[in-house]
């Protein structure tokens, strides 16, 4: 239908209406993200049960904003006064609980703490964000050098959400990469212009449809979703339109109608196109196993997006190019009657270079991808603490540095434990001898038969200390018989989010794997060359994750990595290497029927090689956009995605499966019909033109 003369305006038009709706609701999407961790959590993890049967004693929505004032000579008795008029004028601020702790004076005398607790509205964090905004404002007016920051869970949420403002900006800089990668592409001022308008459309529209699940049907969303949508759906769709580009150009040199060469590029890009998007979005809805809501919310959200992605690729953009005519690839326009036989080129170089010795090529690609793989064992993917997130240093982290210097470093963020009322002295006696707990509330409020009871940490409470502190915590008062004691709190989310995510990578990983090479197999009617791609997807994630644990550690400085960074970075990683293994394998398969397995392992490298590395550059740099973002989780996927692409597209695609390929030969199709057909190792020049077998087929 997109290539029809009228089916292609129907189908312009049609996407024209659907566009209305869609911009409505796609600008809505923000509205239904959860960004608070606790809603990440499974309903079955101890803090969530704690933030349930606290709800009595305490907001459900609220978190402390710990705000810390320090003067290097010493604080004086006007910055004392200063703090309590704050103190005063924090209350008149919208979501500001009355009561305080403080303001209170460090025993260095160089630092001044106040706490005060704040409500989220019904905009989550974003509304905390404009509270702090609003205290910070307070604090710094008439400061005279007094140093103001806000820490604590409250200042952590609101600079999170400035970062992940630049939510808008990301997609102004991925559409610009994509933009001068498709200009060096094609060499063409005007060809770009169509991928980019279907990217588009397809994003807003695949927006819309997250936006009515997250409102109507409890799919779990955040701002981490966003970004991850945003780049997923500019780089796979471009790499769709890439194929489906590079197929038409060849047929318009075979058929003077533009419609018919549409017709045939659709018949044979469309099912290597479709087989890699349903690769990739079963991949990623394979996420809701998860139990872990954010990552199992970004399954089939990415799902989402890779789908509308190829259904605006395989209808929008084929429409688009027959509307447009031959004049759109202008200066360099595909004339009627020009075809010939391949050039050469540098991927046919590369295909030569490698037949001399197959064996060899892929047994050394082989041992030089498994070294760069041992970097994965020095991988530090335990979480990180709030203040080591952000790839700056916001005022969050500064206000933590002079708080960890001059108090407590938990003050401000207790351990908050649940338990029954006539169990409360044993469970306290039992909090209060744990290492790591300073002290325990000595006054709890009893409501309804339960109490709660407040142990401060000795650490801060987002550190590895203090993470380990609530596990001891867990099992002293889970010891107490009969009294029902939980342990809940910030650092207690934490531990559960970790958790939650170590379980999901155990479960998900070995599935993915499973029914991706099911999908190969049903594609490649075969099951030795299924085999063999995922052995090399495997090998190149496993290169790409050791070199990106090296480069995190000894290069960037970073910290460690989320605790999802494994999981997200393997699904993305081995669904996108399979696109590019199916793209190039799916027309080997095409040509063996014409040459033999060797020699179309040359051809089919040769005729992809060029728009596969392109396509691979392309996604590469959408990935790499997320650097863009001030987030320590945003820059480690961006480079290790980017990386992986272009180590997959350059070395493993056509070195290492091109390598396997001649090596193995026709037993690639073991036990299909191709198995059986001819494998012989005549030069390419006694072969029939290719393009008249292809005519004539």
């Amino acid at each position: 239908m997109p290539s029809g003369r009228v089916g292609k305006w129907v189908v312009i038009a049609l996407w024209a209406v659907l566009l209305v709706p869609a911009l409505m609701l796609a600008g809505k999407l923000g509205d239904a993200e959860e960004n608070d961790n606790s809603a990440w959590l499974p309903g079955n993890a101890e803090s969530t049960a704690v933030v349930e049967r606290a709800e009595k004693f305490m907001p459900a929505d609220s978190v402390p904003a710990i705000v810390v004032y320090d003067r290097s000579g010493g604080v004086t008795d006007a910055d004392m006064a200063k703090a309590q008029a704050d103190a005063a004028a924090f209350k008149g601020i919208d979501n500001v609980v009355s009561q305080m702790q403080g303001p209170v004076k460090a025993e260095d005398g160089k630092a001044i703490q106040t706490i005060v607790q704040v409500r989220k509205d019904k905009s989550g964090w974003e509304g905390l964000g404009k509270v702090v905004d609003a205290m910070t404002e307070v604090g710094k007016k008439n400061a005279d050098g007094l140093g103001f920051h806000v820490a604590g869970p409250a200042g952590y949420g609101a600079d999170s959400i400035k970062a992940f403002g630049g939510g808008g900006a990301l997609t102004t800089i991925t559409a610009l990469v994509v933009l001068a990668i498709l200009l060096l592409t094609y060499r063409s001022p005007l060809l770009p212009l169509l991928p980019l308008i279907t990217v588009g459309v397809a994003l807003v529209t695949a927006e819309a449809l997250i936006y009515l699940l997250a409102k109507d049907a409890g799919l779990v969303i955040n701002k981490q979703t966003s970004f991850i949508l945003t780049v997923l759906v500019f780089g796979a769709a471009t790499d769709y339109a890439l194929l489906l580009i590079s197929r038409y150009r060849e047929e318009l040199l075979r058929h003077e109608d533009r419609h018919e060469a549409m017709a045939e590029a659709l018949y044979r890009s469309g099912p290597a196109i479709t087989a890699s998007a349903a690769t990739v979005a079963v991949s990623l809805m394979l996420l809701m196993l998860a139990v872990l809501n954010s990552t199992k919310g970004l399954g089939p959200a990415c799902a989402i997006g890779i789908l509308v992605g190829l259904l605006a690729m395989v209808s929008l953009m084929p429409a688009l190019l027959v509307a447009c005519g031959r004049w759109i690839f202008w200066p360099v326009k595909p004339v009627y009657g020009s075809a010939s036989v391949v050039k050469e080129s540098v991927w046919s170089r590369v295909g030569t270079a490698v037949s001399g010795r197959p064996r060899v090529v892929w047994i050394g690609t082989v041992l030089v991808l498994a070294a760069m793989a041992l970097g994965a064992f020095g991988l530090k993917a335990d979480g990180l603490a709030n203040k080591d997130q952000f790839t700056t240093k916001p005022q969050m982290a500064v206000g933590e540095e002079i708080r960890a210097e001059h108090f407590p470093a938990g003050s401000g963020d207790p351990v908050y434990v649940v338990t029954k009322g006539d169990a409360a002295e044993q469970v306290k006696a039992a909090l209060a001898g744990v290492p790591g707990i300073t002290r325990v509330a000595a006054a709890p409020v009893a409501k309804g038969g339960e109490v709660v009871l407040l142990g401060e940490l000795k650490d801060e409470p987002s550190s590895k200390a203090a993470m380990g502190t609530v596990e001891r915590a867990r099992k002293a008062v889970h010891a107490v018989e009969g009294a029902d004691a939980q342990v809940g709190g910030s650092t207690a989310i934490m531990v559960d989010t970790e958790d939650a995510a170590s379980r999901d990578s155990k479960v998900i990983i070995p599935i993915v794997l499973l029914v991706v090479l099911f999908i190969l197999a049903v594609l490649l009617r075969a099951v030795v060359a299924p085999l063999l791609l995922m052995a090399t997807v495997v090998l190149s994630f496993g290169a790409a994750l050791g070199v990106s644990s090296l480069m995190f550690e000894h290069v960037f400085g970073f910290a460690g990595a989320d605790a999802t960074f494994p999981l997200l970075s393997f699904v993305f990683l081995v669904a996108l290497g399979i696109d590019y293994n199916i793209f190039l394998v799916t027309r080997v398969r095409e040509d063996a029927l014409l040459y033999g397995t060797r020699r179309a392992a040359l051809t089919g490298l040769s005729s992809t090689g060029g728009v596969i590395t392109s396509a691979g550059v392309v996604l590469a740099g959408t990935f790499a956009a997320m650097a863009s973002l001030p987030l320590i989780f945003a820059a480690e996927l961006g480079f290790t995605v980017a990386f992986g692409v272009l180590l997959d597209t350059i070395v493993v695609r056509s070195v290492l499966v091109t390598a396997l390929t001649l090596d193995v030969g026709r037993w690639m199709w073991w036990p299909g019909k191709l198995f059986h057909g001819r494998d012989d190792a005549l030069p390419l020049a006694d072969e029939p033109d290719r393009e008249l077998a292809l005519d004539g087929r």
